[in-house]
């Protein structure tokens, strides 16, 4: 019988807490939300390891060292509302909607988002609002939003999830250039978006995110 419990503590004390991450909303929230519940269930076993975790062809859940990083940098107050990009089976949902006041999480397969419903409502994560939607197109209808997080690679931002971002709002996101990410937090101020570094990562470039090929004759 594995003790999963046991093992958050572990990933918490290896992957999260020596990667600089301190506060306390975020150690609670990774150590409470049951990981192995949002992954497909011939991975359990794999859901704590310390290394991105495929979930679906080109897809995968962010490490728990990335994503931390991604939450320590947005410096959640608890009253955002928070627009999350690529939710998969609705893990940085749950941990989100532990210390924003709610998230809408955007997923465009329909079997992982009656997944993470499943999930999510299990674990009583009632601040999250799934939404079927092409990841590139967000969900205009909920926003705007406090915070933006995408959840994988990518190449250019789409204006359209830049458009749905508050003035005064943050967007954290991991900018792959070959098999190199950058993670940077953007503050949007005056309909423009600048930017910072905050890490290193990396992980597959989600659908829609990639820079648009140019053909030279």
């Amino acid at each position: 019988m594995i003790d999963y419990a046991q093992r958050r503590t572990f990933m918490v004390d290896t992957q999260v807490r020596p990667s600089d991450v301190t506060k306390f909303p975020i150690i609670d929230a990774m150590l409470e939300v049951p990981r192995e519940l949002f992954v497909p269930r011939d991975r359990r076993e794999a859901a704590y390891v310390g290394e991105n975790l495929e979930i679906a062809p080109g897809r995968v859940m962010l490490e728990a060292r990335t994503l931390a990083k991604m939450l320590d940098a947005v410096a959640f107050t608890g009253r955002e509302l928070v627009l999350d990009i690529g939710a998969g089976y609705g893990y940085a949902a749950a941990v989100i909607a532990r210390m924003a006041e709610a998230v809408v999480a955007v997923e465009d397969d329909a079997d992982l988002v009656a997944e993470a419903q499943g999930a999510l409502s299990d674990n009583g994560a009632d601040g999250v609002i799934m939404h079927e939607a092409a990841l590139n197109e967000g969900a205009p209808e909920h926003g705007p939003y406090d915070v933006v997080i995408i959840e994988g690679g990518i190449e250019v931002l789409p204006q359209a999830i830049a458009d749905q971002l508050k003035d005064g709002g943050k967007i954290v996101a991991l900018f792959m250039e070959g098999e190199l990410g950058v993670v940077r937090l953007g503050y949007k101020m005056s309909g423009e978006i600048t930017w910072r570094f905050a890490f290193n990562a990396a992980a597959p470039v989600l659908p829609g995110f990639e820079r648009a090929v140019e053909f030279a004759l």
